[in-house]
Protein backbone atom coordinates (compact mmCIF):
# COMPACT_ATOMS: atom_id res chain seq x y z
CA UNK A 1 0.00 0.00 0.00
CA UNK A 2 1.27 3.44 -0.90
CA UNK A 3 2.50 5.86 1.74
CA UNK A 4 1.83 8.78 -0.59
CA UNK A 5 -1.24 11.00 -0.23
CA UNK A 6 -3.56 12.92 -2.55
CA UNK A 7 -5.81 15.93 -2.00
CA UNK A 8 -8.13 18.09 -4.10
CA UNK A 9 -8.99 20.87 -1.65
CA UNK A 10 -9.49 23.87 -3.92
CA UNK A 11 -13.06 23.25 -5.08
CA UNK A 12 -14.10 20.62 -2.55
CA UNK A 13 -17.25 22.33 -1.26
CA UNK A 14 -19.33 20.16 1.12
CA UNK A 15 -22.13 19.96 -1.45
CA UNK A 16 -19.85 18.47 -4.11
CA UNK A 17 -17.80 16.00 -2.06
CA UNK A 18 -19.23 13.11 -4.08
CA UNK A 19 -18.18 14.82 -7.31
CA UNK A 20 -14.68 15.45 -5.94
CA UNK A 21 -14.44 11.80 -4.91
CA UNK A 22 -15.50 10.72 -8.39
CA UNK A 23 -12.90 13.05 -9.90
CA UNK A 24 -10.19 11.44 -7.79
CA UNK A 25 -11.41 7.92 -8.63
CA UNK A 26 -10.91 8.67 -12.30
CA UNK A 27 -7.47 10.22 -11.74
CA UNK A 28 -6.45 7.37 -9.42
CA UNK A 29 -7.34 4.67 -11.93
CA UNK A 30 -5.50 6.47 -14.73
CA UNK A 31 -2.40 6.72 -12.56
CA UNK A 32 -2.62 3.08 -11.50
CA UNK A 33 -2.90 1.95 -15.12
CA UNK A 34 0.33 3.88 -15.69
CA UNK A 35 1.99 1.84 -12.95
CA UNK A 36 1.77 4.52 -10.26
CA UNK A 37 0.67 3.43 -6.77
CA UNK A 38 -1.95 6.11 -6.16
CA UNK A 39 -3.78 6.22 -2.80
CA UNK A 40 -7.31 4.83 -2.61
CA UNK A 41 -8.93 7.93 -1.12
CA UNK A 42 -8.33 11.63 -0.81
CA UNK A 43 -6.81 13.21 2.28
CA UNK A 44 -9.11 15.88 3.63
CA UNK A 45 -7.38 16.50 6.97
CA UNK A 46 -5.12 19.09 5.36
CA UNK A 47 -4.97 21.65 8.17
CA UNK A 48 -3.17 24.78 7.06
CA UNK A 49 -2.83 24.43 3.29
CA UNK A 50 0.41 26.40 3.18
CA UNK A 51 2.03 23.77 5.36
CA UNK A 52 0.20 20.88 3.72
CA UNK A 53 1.38 21.73 0.19
CA UNK A 54 4.98 21.41 1.40
CA UNK A 55 4.57 17.84 2.65
CA UNK A 56 7.11 15.50 1.03
CA UNK A 57 4.58 12.63 0.79
CA UNK A 58 2.16 14.39 -1.58
CA UNK A 59 1.71 12.43 -4.78
CA UNK A 60 -1.10 14.55 -6.19
CA UNK A 61 -2.71 17.81 -5.10
CA UNK A 62 -3.90 21.15 -6.44
CA UNK A 63 -2.78 24.65 -5.50
CA UNK A 64 -2.94 28.27 -6.66
CA UNK A 65 -0.33 30.25 -8.60
CA UNK A 66 -0.30 32.91 -5.88
CA UNK A 67 1.40 30.64 -3.30
CA UNK A 68 3.53 29.17 -6.10
CA UNK A 69 5.01 32.61 -6.68
CA UNK A 70 5.49 33.06 -2.94
CA UNK A 71 7.89 30.17 -2.34
CA UNK A 72 5.81 27.03 -2.80
CA UNK A 73 7.39 26.34 -6.21
CA UNK A 74 10.62 25.38 -4.40
CA UNK A 75 8.81 22.44 -2.75
CA UNK A 76 6.70 20.99 -5.57
CA UNK A 77 6.67 20.02 -9.23
CA UNK A 78 3.80 21.11 -11.48
CA UNK A 79 2.16 18.08 -13.05
CA UNK A 80 -0.06 20.09 -15.40
CA UNK A 81 -3.03 22.38 -15.86
CA UNK A 82 -6.65 21.19 -15.74
CA UNK A 83 -9.18 22.32 -18.34
CA UNK A 84 -11.52 25.18 -17.40
CA UNK A 85 -13.52 25.17 -20.63
CA UNK A 86 -16.59 23.67 -18.93
CA UNK A 87 -17.31 26.85 -16.95
CA UNK A 88 -18.07 30.37 -18.10
CA UNK A 89 -14.90 32.43 -17.85
CA UNK A 90 -12.63 29.47 -18.58
CA UNK A 91 -10.86 28.45 -21.74
CA UNK A 92 -8.46 25.51 -21.78
CA UNK A 93 -5.73 25.98 -19.19
CA UNK A 94 -6.78 29.60 -18.58
CA UNK A 95 -9.35 30.97 -16.18
CA UNK A 96 -10.72 34.36 -15.27
CA UNK A 97 -12.16 35.86 -12.12
CA UNK A 98 -15.56 37.47 -12.22
CA UNK A 99 -15.89 40.82 -10.42
CA UNK A 100 -19.12 40.92 -8.41
CA UNK A 101 -21.28 43.51 -6.69
CA UNK A 102 -24.71 43.40 -5.06
CA UNK A 103 -27.48 43.60 -7.62
CA UNK A 104 -29.23 46.29 -5.55
CA UNK A 105 -26.14 48.49 -5.19
CA UNK A 106 -27.37 51.98 -6.09
CA UNK A 107 -24.21 52.82 -7.99
CA UNK A 108 -25.14 50.24 -10.64
CA UNK A 109 -28.09 52.38 -11.71
CA UNK A 110 -26.70 55.82 -10.92
CA UNK A 111 -25.85 56.61 -14.51
CA UNK A 112 -22.47 58.00 -13.49
CA UNK A 113 -20.27 58.06 -16.61
CA UNK A 114 -17.10 55.99 -16.30
CA UNK A 115 -13.79 57.80 -16.17
CA UNK A 116 -10.62 56.60 -17.88
CA UNK A 117 -8.85 53.84 -16.01
CA UNK A 118 -6.98 50.79 -17.34
CA UNK A 119 -9.69 48.27 -18.16
CA UNK A 120 -10.00 44.66 -17.08
CA UNK A 121 -9.40 42.54 -20.13
CA UNK A 122 -9.68 38.87 -21.00
CA UNK A 123 -7.27 39.35 -23.93
CA UNK A 124 -4.09 37.30 -23.89
CA UNK A 125 -2.82 34.53 -21.66
CA UNK A 126 -0.18 36.11 -19.45
CA UNK A 127 -0.66 39.16 -17.28
CA UNK A 128 1.05 42.27 -18.58
CA UNK A 129 0.12 45.88 -18.09
CA UNK A 130 -0.24 46.29 -21.87
CA UNK A 131 -3.09 43.73 -22.11
CA UNK A 132 -5.96 45.95 -21.01
CA UNK A 133 -8.26 46.38 -24.00
CA UNK A 134 -11.79 46.46 -22.63
CA UNK A 135 -13.95 43.36 -22.53
CA UNK A 136 -16.15 43.61 -19.45
CA UNK A 137 -19.78 43.05 -18.66
CA UNK A 138 -22.15 45.99 -18.60
CA UNK A 139 -23.07 46.54 -14.95
CA UNK A 140 -26.69 47.06 -15.95
CA UNK A 141 -27.03 43.83 -17.92
CA UNK A 142 -27.99 41.51 -15.08
CA UNK A 143 -26.67 38.49 -16.96
CA UNK A 144 -23.55 37.50 -18.85
CA UNK A 145 -24.33 38.61 -22.36
CA UNK A 146 -20.91 37.75 -23.77
CA UNK A 147 -21.11 34.00 -23.43
CA UNK A 148 -19.93 31.96 -26.40
CA UNK A 149 -20.33 28.31 -27.32
CA UNK A 150 -18.51 26.09 -24.83
CA UNK A 151 -19.13 28.40 -21.88
CA UNK A 152 -16.37 30.90 -22.63
CA UNK A 153 -16.60 34.66 -22.46
CA UNK A 154 -16.54 36.35 -25.85
CA UNK A 155 -16.28 39.97 -26.99
CA UNK A 156 -18.25 42.29 -24.77
CA UNK A 157 -19.21 45.97 -25.05
CA UNK A 158 -16.51 48.42 -23.82
CA UNK A 159 -17.09 49.76 -20.32
CA UNK A 160 -14.77 51.04 -17.62
CA UNK A 161 -15.61 49.97 -14.09
CA UNK A 162 -13.47 52.28 -11.98
CA UNK A 163 -16.34 54.59 -11.00
CA UNK A 164 -18.42 51.59 -10.00
CA UNK A 165 -15.83 50.23 -7.58
CA UNK A 166 -14.01 53.36 -6.44
CA UNK A 167 -14.34 53.94 -2.69
CA UNK A 168 -16.10 50.58 -2.30
CA UNK A 169 -15.18 47.94 0.29
CA UNK A 170 -13.26 45.09 -1.32
CA UNK A 171 -13.71 41.57 0.07
CA UNK A 172 -10.95 39.08 -0.71
CA UNK A 173 -10.10 35.57 0.40
CA UNK A 174 -6.34 35.85 1.08
CA UNK A 175 -3.77 38.38 -0.15
CA UNK A 176 -1.71 35.85 -2.10
CA UNK A 177 -4.72 34.47 -3.98
CA UNK A 178 -4.32 34.95 -7.72
CA UNK A 179 -8.05 34.83 -8.43
CA UNK A 180 -9.30 36.72 -5.38
CA UNK A 181 -6.68 39.46 -5.05
CA UNK A 182 -3.58 39.48 -7.25
CA UNK A 183 -5.37 39.29 -10.61
CA UNK A 184 -7.55 42.30 -9.89
CA UNK A 185 -4.60 44.19 -8.44
CA UNK A 186 -2.57 43.57 -11.59
CA UNK A 187 -5.37 44.40 -14.01
CA UNK A 188 -6.31 47.64 -12.27
CA UNK A 189 -2.70 48.58 -11.53
CA UNK A 190 -3.55 49.04 -7.85
CA UNK A 191 -6.25 48.27 -5.32
CA UNK A 192 -5.87 51.68 -3.67
CA UNK A 193 -9.14 52.88 -5.20
CA UNK A 194 -11.03 50.76 -2.66
CA UNK A 195 -11.94 52.44 0.63
CA UNK A 196 -11.42 49.28 2.66
CA UNK A 197 -9.95 45.81 2.21
CA UNK A 198 -11.98 43.11 3.97
CA UNK A 199 -10.25 39.71 4.41
CA UNK A 200 -12.67 36.79 4.46
CA UNK A 201 -10.55 33.64 4.23
CA UNK A 202 -12.39 32.13 1.26
CA UNK A 203 -14.24 32.84 -1.97
CA UNK A 204 -17.54 31.65 -0.55
CA UNK A 205 -17.09 33.90 2.46
CA UNK A 206 -16.35 36.84 0.14
CA UNK A 207 -19.60 36.22 -1.73
CA UNK A 208 -21.48 36.19 1.55
CA UNK A 209 -19.71 39.34 2.75
CA UNK A 210 -20.80 41.29 -0.33
CA UNK A 211 -24.33 39.87 -0.29
CA UNK A 212 -24.76 40.82 3.40
CA UNK A 213 -23.41 44.36 2.87
CA UNK A 214 -20.24 43.77 4.88
CA UNK A 215 -18.36 44.56 1.66
CA UNK A 216 -19.26 45.82 -1.80
CA UNK A 217 -16.99 44.12 -4.36
CA UNK A 218 -15.20 40.79 -4.69
CA UNK A 219 -13.32 38.83 -7.36
CA UNK A 220 -14.15 35.12 -7.59
CA UNK A 221 -12.53 32.57 -9.88
CA UNK A 222 -14.88 31.27 -12.55
CA UNK A 223 -15.14 27.70 -11.20
CA UNK A 224 -15.91 28.89 -7.67
CA UNK A 225 -18.52 31.24 -9.12
CA UNK A 226 -20.10 28.32 -11.00
CA UNK A 227 -20.22 26.37 -7.74
CA UNK A 228 -21.71 29.35 -5.92
CA UNK A 229 -24.50 29.69 -8.46
CA UNK A 230 -25.39 26.04 -7.78
CA UNK A 231 -24.94 25.87 -4.03
CA UNK A 232 -24.57 29.28 -2.34
CA UNK A 233 -27.90 31.06 -1.68
CA UNK A 234 -26.16 34.44 -1.28
CA UNK A 235 -24.99 34.30 -4.91
CA UNK A 236 -28.45 35.23 -6.17
CA UNK A 237 -27.94 38.71 -4.68
CA UNK A 238 -24.78 39.41 -6.70
CA UNK A 239 -24.25 40.61 -10.26
CA UNK A 240 -21.13 40.31 -12.46
CA UNK A 241 -19.67 43.65 -13.54
CA UNK A 242 -16.48 42.45 -15.22
CA UNK A 243 -13.86 39.77 -15.79
CA UNK A 244 -10.14 39.78 -15.12
CA UNK A 245 -7.49 38.93 -17.68
CA UNK A 246 -7.16 35.17 -18.30
CA UNK A 247 -4.38 33.48 -16.40
CA UNK A 248 -3.31 29.88 -15.96
CA UNK A 249 -5.72 27.97 -13.76
CA UNK A 250 -4.91 26.16 -10.53
CA UNK A 251 -2.17 23.62 -11.27
CA UNK A 252 -1.93 20.02 -10.20
CA UNK A 253 1.24 19.45 -8.19
CA UNK A 254 3.38 16.73 -6.66
CA UNK A 255 6.11 16.87 -4.04
CA UNK A 256 9.70 17.55 -5.07
CA UNK A 257 10.38 14.12 -3.58
CA UNK A 258 8.44 12.46 -6.41
CA UNK A 259 10.94 10.70 -8.71
CA UNK A 260 11.34 12.28 -12.18
CA UNK A 261 10.17 9.09 -13.91
CA UNK A 262 6.98 9.07 -11.82
CA UNK A 263 6.33 12.72 -12.61
CA UNK A 264 6.82 12.08 -16.33
CA UNK A 265 4.49 9.06 -16.20
CA UNK A 266 1.79 11.06 -14.42
CA UNK A 267 2.00 13.85 -16.97
CA UNK A 268 1.81 11.49 -19.92
CA UNK A 269 -1.09 9.47 -18.51
CA UNK A 270 -3.19 12.49 -17.54
CA UNK A 271 -2.47 14.23 -20.85
CA UNK A 272 -3.50 11.16 -22.82
CA UNK A 273 -6.72 10.98 -20.77
CA UNK A 274 -7.48 14.66 -21.38
CA UNK A 275 -7.34 15.54 -17.70
CA UNK A 276 -4.56 18.07 -18.17
CA UNK A 277 -4.22 20.37 -21.15
CA UNK A 278 -0.72 21.73 -20.61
Amino acid sequence: MTDRIAALPMYDWPEVRAETNAQWTRIREILRLAGIDAPETLTRETGDLYDFWRRPDILFAQTCWGPMGDGLAEHVHVIGQPDYSDVEGGEGEFYRSVVLMRADDKSLSSGTPPSVLPDISPAGGENTQSQRSTRVISPLAGEMSGRTEGGNVGELPPRNIDNLIRNKRFAYNVPDSMSGYLALQADLGSLDLFSEHVPTGGHRASIRAVASNHADVCAIDCRSWALAQRHEPAAVNLIPIGWTTPRKGLPYITSRQTPPETLAAMRAALMDAGLIVA
